[in-house]
């Protein structure tokens, strides 16, 4: 996978980009939790799962992860990072579906500015943390929303993504990963699973 940046708001943005051939869709996910770099594993797997059905997937690191310029801002700057990441891939893909997705604050980032983007058509959210951050963007949006939760996520409770969920605007899927707790430490291949179950047809 090359590595690549891509210019930030903030200055240079730490990406990677991974197009399979043939590309069907489009993805830019802001794959950052709780301010660590896009290394997390399930993060990594997701990315993995959504190129195996069609996705060119770009995964950046937000401003001061990893080797991004800038200062992390907890949510305002973060999501002005991901503006440009869907720039990016819009101007490499203008006529693709565009999907927007991430993990944890990252879902939050990627799910709220997706929820908004009109080139956005399709959300995909693991490791919500719903108690943290408004998500009511997310909710009220009618656009196709995917969410993979562990079912003893220790930072966010399953009993709050359920909550969530049902007060979530449809078209709606959530898969729970039994036993998995927030980073799907030994799990993280069920999470792969997931994606592909999800949304292998809908990448078609």
């Amino acid at each position: 996978m090359p590595l690549r940046e891509i210019a930030g708001p903030a200055g240079r943005l730490e990406a990677l980009l991974d197009e399979p051939q043939p590309v069907r869709t489009v993805d830019a996910d802001g794959l950052l939790h709780d301010g660590r770099p896009a290394d997390v594993r399930a993060a990594v797997q997701m990315a993995k799962a959504l190129n195996r059905i069609g996705c060119a997937v770009l995964r950046i690191n937000f401003r001061g992860a990893g080797a991004s310029a800038g200062t992390f801002t907890g949510g305002p700057g973060e999501k002005d990072d991901f503006k440009a990441a869907v720039d990016f891939m819009h101007d490499r893909y203008p006529d693709a579906r565009m999907w927007a997705a991430g993990m944890s604050f990252g879902a939050w980032i990627g799910l709220s500015v997706g929820a908004r983007d009109p080139r956005i058509s399709t959300l995909i959210g693991i490791a919500l943390p719903i108690a943290s951050y408004d998500w009511e963007d997310v909710r009220a949006s009618s656009k196709p929303k995917f969410f993979i939760h562990g079912e003893r996520d220790e930072l966010s409770p399953l009993k709050d993504m359920r909550e969530f969920y049902a007060r979530a605007a449809e078209p709606k899927e959530l898969v729970v990963i039994d036993g998995a707790d927030h980073l799907f430490d030994g799990k993280v291949s069920e999470v792969a699973d997931a994606i592909e179950d999800l949304l292998g047809d809908w990448s078609g």
